[in-house]
């Protein structure tokens, strides 16, 4: 029988719900775990570094400490997205909690990218007034190499589990972390030439240092507010969804391909084009399929939306105007009120295709009298709707199961 445009809605399986429940949960319990061990890494180098620099007459270790401290208000905002995101979807929030990492993220990026502006202007304000220049020793030098190596550790640390659950929050935070590292040997580079006699790499350094924590910020910022304006998944992914919709059996074609993200899932929204005969249970089918195969086969994907069409209504005449099922089975019992063998049909099936409306009728066979000339009943029924302006096509069918 026809198959009527259908919106493939999904609502998850308890089984789906459970296994999705589970990994929020791990995701939550595994992100705070390592967001605090950096934490705990960022408090002590932060103070030590703005301590000894004080002591040794950094500027640079100075603004490192900070960058370290700020990294701890990272943290912060990372361990309350965490939590938030972790929770289940409910009545205000259908699509769940994720975009509360997004949000996170872009408020961790403003603050990036004020506190590295603040540090770049001293710097700049020092090496103008030449008197203001401090002079670093070898404890600032020694304090400079801790940093490298820990920061390091962390960011390789916090990376593995940002790659486990797909979470750009903890992959942000973890350049973070490398960033604090870079900012270092930056220190190292500066404290080291001021040593020889260079004064003015100190201050140098801390204004490189200043702008590259004002860069990441940006990017950060950046990337999460295309997220929270609907920003489309990358074209290689795009590329690949298509590939997997394409590869399901029973796919004609597709159009209106909407991607977004949310935190660290991805979500699809596709028209899919079926063939106009089959049933609207095999046309639910494959789109049951296509939803699968996406999951199962794209990274990041968590759920998909689609919708079935007969045809290609982006470019098709539109069928949206043709009234529904009630008016028109009564517009076609008045058409074949002069038919008496029509208070035998069994089932009326209706096609939506090609801005027209296309009937198959079905007869049981023993229900007609036995002289019954099919094709002579079938003209007839074809006749009663020749002139209609909405009944494009009639088809009648015979069975003779019992």
């Amino acid at each position: 029988m026809g198959e009527q445009r259908h919106d493939h809605g999904h609502l998850p399986s308890l089984q789906h719900s459970d296994k999705e429940a589970m990994g929020r949960d791990v995701r939550y319990h595994d992100t705070v775990r390592v967001t605090l061990i950096g934490a705990i890494v960022d408090v002590s180098l932060g103070i030590t570094k703005i301590m000894m620099g004080l002591f040794a007459h950094s500027q640079a270790l100075v603004a490192d400490g900070i960058h370290s401290l700020s990294d701890l208000a990272t943290d912060i905002l990372v361990l309350y997205a965490a939590k938030h995101a972790s929770r289940e979807a409910d009545e205000e929030h259908p699509y769940g909690h994720g975009r509360m990492e997004t949000v996170a993220t872009v408020a961790l990026g403003v603050s990036l990218i004020v506190i590295g502006l603040v540090i770049s202007g001293d710097a700049i304000r020092r090496l103008m007034y030449p008197d203001m220049l401090l002079h670093p020793g070898a404890w600032a030098l020694a304090i400079a190499a801790v940093s490298i190596v820990s920061k390091e550790a962390i960011y390789h640390y916090t990376m593995r589990i940002a790659r486990k659950h797909r979470s750009d929050m903890l992959h942000a935070n973890a350049w973070h972390s490398r960033s604090d590292a870079i900012s270092s040997i930056i220190v190292l580079i500066g404290i080291a030439g001021t040593m020889v006699g260079a004064g003015y790499l100190d201050a140098v350094a801390a204004i490189a240092v200043g702008l590259m924590v004002a860069r990441i910020g940006w990017n950060l910022s950046w990337k999460s507010v295309r997220e929270l304006v609907d920003t489309g998944l990358e074209k290689h992914q795009i590329d690949t969804i298509c590939q997997t919709i394409m590869a399901t059996d029973g796919v004609v074609a597709m159009h209106m391909l909407r991607t977004r993200k949310m935190g660290g899932v991805a979500l699809i929204d596709v028209h899919v084009q079926v063939n106009s005969n089959i049933s609207v249970s095999e046309g639910h089918h494959i789109g049951d399929a296509v939803r699968r195969n996406l999951i199962e086969t794209v990274p990041d994907v968590c759920d998909v939306t689609v919708h079935i069409d007969p045809e290609d209504d982006m470019v098709a005449t539109a069928t949206a105007l043709l009234p529904l099922r009630k008016e028109i089975e009564a517009h076609l019992w008045e058409q074949f009120k002069g038919i008496k063998e029509a208070q035998h049909i069994e089932n009326l099936a209706l096609h939506y295709v090609g801005g027209k409306v296309r009937v198959d009728i079905v007869f049981p066979l023993k229900l007609l009298p036995n002289d019954i000339d099919q094709q002579a009943l079938s003209d007839q029924f074809r006749a009663a709707i020749e002139k209609d302006k909405q009944v494009d096509k009639l088809d009648v069918y015979f069975h003779s199961a019992s």
